[in-house]
């Protein structure tokens, strides 16, 4: 690839030696975003070989997702030496290696994995970034930019320091095979009609029917066979601004 070759010939900071290359389907609607390379890492040139790749795979397993099915890559290209945290200067140097790297792959959902990741990406558009101590606050809720989704989550790594709280954080990546498809009734859900006639702001179809379609109450209704009106909002609201179709 192209754009491989040119990561790895950079040498826009000081780290700029064995930088390593996302990997992954090319095509994913999902891409999982890490901080920078590890040891392993770094001298097999393949994202999440070392321990935090373990968790990593035995989350994905457990949520029912495939490597296959997504692309990962990391916001800094370089291994930082002694897995210290990234500088801003490395951080801007690197950046537009990931802009490239989504305009080429074109996910619908990207998926920082821990604090720098999520900071990046918060800051490029424009969201509110909550102070260090409540950061956590932020992971497995997903975001609209107006662009592009966000849907931020704990580093693997984290697991390794804090094991007992894995179920927590089992949670937030099984939302992965949600994200991974848009709703099976999208298509014929009157949210998808009022949306094309320009009477439903963007953000219901990106939140919901093309993302977290699993937290929607239409689709839990209509998974349940319960009646539900067509200007029923995905949150379970009424907006009497929309008219039902008379024949449902």
């Amino acid at each position: 690839m192209e754009l491989c070759n040119a990561i790895k010939s950079c040498d826009r900071c000081k780290l700029g030696v064995t930088a390593l290359c996302g990997e992954g389907d090319l095509n994913a609607r999902i891409m999982l975003i890490a901080q920078s390379p590890g040891r392993l890492e770094n001298l097999q040139q393949r994202m999440f070989v070392g321990p935090s790749g373990k968790v990593l795979d035995r989350l994905l397993e457990k949520a029912g997702v495939d490597r296959g099915e997504i692309y990962m890559t990391n916001l800094v290209k370089c291994h930082l030496p002694h897995n210290r945290r990234p500088k801003q200067r490395e951080i801007e140097a690197c950046s537009d290696w990931l802009e490239k790297e989504i305009a080429l792959i074109e996910p619908e959902i990207l998926v920082p994995l821990g604090y720098f990741a999520t900071k990046y990406l918060f800051e490029k558009n424009g969201l509110k970034i909550p102070e260090r101590r409540n950061f956590h606050l932020v992971y497995g809720k997903l975001v609209w930019t107006g662009k592009v989704k966000i849907y931020p989550l704990p580093h693997p790594a984290f697991l390794l320091y804090n094991p007992q709280l894995e179920e927590e954080v089992m949670r937030y990546y099984d939302k992965l095979a949600v994200l991974k498809r848009e709703c099976k009734w999208r298509q014929v859900c009157p949210m998808t009609r009022y949306y094309q006639e320009g009477k439903l702001d963007r953000r219901w179809i990106e939140l919901f029917c093309k993302g977290d379609w699993e937290s929607c109450k239409r689709y839990q209704m209509e998974e349940e066979g319960i009646w539900h009106p067509d200007n029923m909002l995905p949150d379970g609201s009424i907006d009497e601004t929309l008219t039902p179709d008379v024949n449902t």
